[in-house]
């Protein structure tokens, strides 16, 4: 920059003079880049704003493109007092009546009656089996029912016996029970002797106390005998928890869809395909008032965007029941481009034809979840449409960044020049005018001139 001087020479104000020529030139070219930067950020933001809520929506469309979000089974049972239910998803649909005849219960054994638990007992071995395996305990001299108890018990090799001590009327017993029910897990015990009396063996020559039991269940009239109380292979995907017996009493099981998770399901996918229509309508919009536009007001995307996903939303879908379209189970458009859901519709069909919307809904690479989610991708999918369009628009800011550089560059180089016109004008004006005033005062000092001035 030259001399910023206030205009010795001329008395002018350079600098005031310089400024507002180079503003004059400057302000309209600034303003364009403003506005052109103007634009260029609020269209990013708009398509952020766009693929936020595109993503939002896809990401809805998860719970409906699986096949398991439509199984979901629940079981449900007249009454409670002899058995409760559970279900997996592979259970049927369906309802049966059960009948308790017979619970499962451990056959318990109880060894002679003592008065004295603390009392040895000969040497020898005890062997216990149960159901095909066994195994033994080494009894000495030292040992009592109560220590047997602990060795019964604490025995690595124990196929399934709980020994107790329990104290009657006529003494104390060993009580061995089975740890599991049912009839093949009777219990045998067999006492050996290796001392010289028979104390072991006839402590040990055992009593039944309690037999072992199957239970035996009726379902629809056919019987089933299990060993367990928990029935897990009499229908399929169900299993029976027996709790009472009472063969004259039916319980009514019913094994149903259940439907409150998948219509929760359509719900989130409505909520969140309106609030995408929403927004798309705000940045697409124009209001008549302020006659402003919204930023992708006649944009071709956002239109292309709707297009196809209405494309998707009126179309039928084949299942193995038949042709089905949204509308078909109560998904419809409004006049404003918004989904709305008939609960009596979506109700009946979820009823009748769970299988037929599990299909429409998850069918690969032809359902409604796959197909929106293939629309939808190629927008927001990295590097896809709205990326490319975003990565356009940053090259343009940066462009544009560059023109304001060069263009600051040459207003640098113009206020420079202007400075330097002006100075330069300034000192031949100075000169002139030092020589003007040396002119007058030599004029001045003549002395013709003198004499007619007095």
């Amino acid at each position: 920059m030259g001399l910023t001087s206030v205009g010795l020479g001329s008395g002018l104000d350079i600098n005031g003079i310089v400024s507002a020529l180079v503003s004059s030139e400057q302000a309209p070219k600034v303003a364009q880049f403003d506005s052109k930067e103007g634009a260029i950020t609020a269209e990013i933001s708009a398509l952020g704003s766009l693929k936020s809520t595109l993503s939002e929506f896809q990401d809805s469309l998860s719970f409906l493109s699986k096949t398991d979000s439509f199984d979901s089974q629940s079981v449900s049972l007249s009454k409670s007092t002899y058995l409760s239910a559970s279900v997996t998803n592979d259970a049927v649909s369906g309802s049966y009546n059960v009948a308790v005849e017979q619970l499962a219960q451990s056959q318990k054994v109880g060894s002679l009656a003592v008065t004295d638990v603390t009392a040895p007992l000969d040497e020898g071995s005890l062997n216990f089996a149960v159901d095909g395996e066994s195994f033994d305990i080494a009894v000495t001299t030292d040992d009592t029912l109560q220590s047997l108890v602990t060795k019964i018990n604490a025995a690595d090799d124990n196929v399934g016996v709980t020994a107790t001590i329990v104290n009657s009327d006529n003494g104390a017993q060993l009580v061995l029970t089975s740890n599991k029910t049912g009839s093949a897990n009777n219990m045998s015990v067999t006492a050996t002797d290796t001392g010289a009396g028979t104390v072991l063996a006839d402590t040990f020559a055992m009593t039944e106390l309690q037999p072992a039991k199957d239970s035996i269940v009726y379902i629809d009239g056919l019987k089933l005998t299990s060993s367990s109380n928990t029935v897990d292979n009499a229908i399929d995907g169900v299993t029976l928890n027996l709790k009472d017996a009472d063969i004259d009493q039916l319980t009514t099981l019913t094994v149903a869809q259940k439907t409150s998770s998948i219509k929760g399901g359509i719900q989130a996918f409505v909520d969140s395909y309106n609030s995408m229509a929403k927004t798309i309508s705000d940045l697409t919009s124009y209001n008549a008032d302020t006659e402003k536009a919204a930023v992708l007001q006649g944009d071709s995307l956002p239109r292309g965007i709707q297009s196809q996903l209405r494309g998707v939303m009126s179309s039928a879908f084949s299942t193995s029941n038949g042709n089905l379209s949204l509308a078909s189970i109560g998904i419809t458009t409004t006049r404003s481009g918004t989904l709305e859901i008939d609960d009596d519709i979506l109700n009946d069909a979820l009823k009748n034809n769970v299988t037929g919307i599990k299909e429409m809904f998850t069918a690969e690479d032809t359902g409604v979840a796959a197909k929106l989610d293939g629309y939808l991708d190629s927008y927001v999918g990295t590097g896809a449409i709205i990326d490319s369009r975003d990565s356009s628009l940053d090259r343009n800011l940066d462009r544009l960044g560059d023109q304001r550089e060069d263009f600051a560059r040459k207003m640098s180089a113009f206020e420079d020049r202007l400075f330097k016109q002006y100075n330069y004008m300034d000192l031949i004006v100075g000169q002139l005018s030092t020589q003007s005033d040396d002119l007058q005062s030599r004029l001045d000092s003549l002395p013709g001139l003198v004499s007619q001035n007095d």
